[in-house]
């Protein structure tokens, strides 16, 4: 199952109506995003296992949200995330399923 965005002109729209410049580097997961780096989820896959694309949908890692990286754990993982005005924890294995583009800060 997999969820996909994309952008007109180097903007992706939030859902609050917001936009968000984006680089023009390659995509990305959300397991190489640096502590204080900003992103833009472009897509969510996780391969033959659809209920982790849902979980991940239902706590906001949905195409076009903005998801900025606190802090990780001494050993990098997990990570935690502020997405959509909340901060979630999520281990390198979840966070390799969202695809992200980085937001310029």
């Amino acid at each position: 199952m997999e969820t996909q965005m994309t952008a007109s002109g180097g903007v992706y729209e939030e859902a609050s109506g917001r936009g968000a410049v984006v680089t023009e580097a390659a995509p990305r997961s959300l397991a190489d995003l640096v502590p204080g780096a900003r992103a833009v989820v472009t897509r969510v896959v996780a391969d033959g296992v659809p209920a982790v694309v849902r979980r991940l949908n239902d706590l906001g890692f949905t195409p076009g949200a903005v998801v900025e990286a606190v802090r990780r754990a001494p050993l990098r993982d997990p990570v935690l995330y502020r997405v959509k005005d909340y901060e979630v924890c999520l281990r390198r294995a979840q966070a390799a399923c969202v695809h992200i583009v980085e937001v310029e800060r």
